[in-house]
């Protein structure tokens, strides 16, 4: 499988993911655009320039030693950094098609985290009831329909593959589940909203293997449904369940390409260097 990233224009860049194997031909519009992104604690700089298309309805990996900024640019996306003082945005990441600034001054936050969801790297259910995790965002939006509520809580409980495990115990503490049940019931909490782009942020890493199989095949299922942009240490992980990779070093965005061939011939030294295991 090759990937290739094609811009055109300057100020409204029409961008696409053309996708190719020996049986078919799959173009993927891209569900968003990082443009010129910087961005500072302070007056650290810890993104330089970001320039990264995340394809519609496909698994996006980001990669790369610790304290590069993949976290950092993973959280622009739903506007995190705006819970901490002195931080600063420049440039854009636009969300198609409507074309919003997502970090753009004119954008509200909330609405931004409503269109983006989030998973983060420990599970962090709300110490209520499994239903009440799920239908929070809903009770947010102002869904408070009895009916309504336990259809949507139900469809994202399905959609985050735990739903035969919880059906009889919704009403039970979600903080009583195990650790990879927990999870997936964070993630049914960000399917529940319908969000267009969903974030991982090292989601497996306090799981055990077992855990980390079922989340692992969960996020390639969810590509039907939702774009998805996952922050990894685990490069087998990035392989396994992304069609893209972008390894980024330094607040930099090196290379980016399609998973199987960041991993067998990368174009650029530095990926190499990381992905055999030369520094980390």
């Amino acid at each position: 499988m090759q990937g290739e990233i094609r811009a055109q224009g300057s100020d409204t860049p029409s961008l696409s993911i053309v996708m190719e194997d020996r049986k078919t031909t799959r173009a993927n519009p891209a569900k968003a655009a990082a443009e010129k992104l910087n961005f500072w604690y302070g007056s650290n700089q810890a993104l330089k320039n970001i320039n990264l298309v995340i394809p519609e309805h496909q698994v996006t990996a980001l990669i790369g030693p610790s304290g590069c900024g993949k976290s950092t640019f993973l959280r622009c996306f739903n506007r995190m950094h705006d819970l901490q003082a002195d931080t600063k945005y420049e440039g854009a990441i636009t969300l198609r098609p409507d074309n919003v600034n997502l970090v753009g001054p004119e954008t509200d936050p909330i609405e931004v985290r409503m269109r983006i969801g989030m998973v983060f790297q420990k599970p962090n259910p709300f110490p209520k009831s499994v239903f009440e995790n799920v239908a929070y965002g809903l009770r947010l939006r102002g869904i408070n329909n009895k009916t309504e509520l336990a259809e949507r809580v139900e469809k994202a409980l399905r959609g985050a593959a735990i739903w035969d495990e919880v059906k009889d115990r919704l009403n039970d503490s979600a903080l009583a589940l195990s650790g990879g049940q927990m999870q997936r019931v964070c993630i049914s909490r960000a399917l529940a909203t319908e969000p267009e782009i969903l974030l991982f942020d090292e989601p497996t890493s306090a799981l055990d293997p077992i855990a980390t199989a079922k989340i692992e095949e969960l996020i390639t299922e969810l590509r039907q449904r939702v774009t998805v942009l996952i922050v990894t240490h685990n490069m087998q992980q990035a392989a396994r369940v992304s069609d893209f990779t972008a390894f980024m070093y330094l607040g930099e965005l090196v290379e980016v390409d399609a998973t199987s061939k960041i991993f067998t011939n990368p174009a650029k030294k530095a990926t190499e260097d990381y992905i055999t295991g030369r520094y980390g």
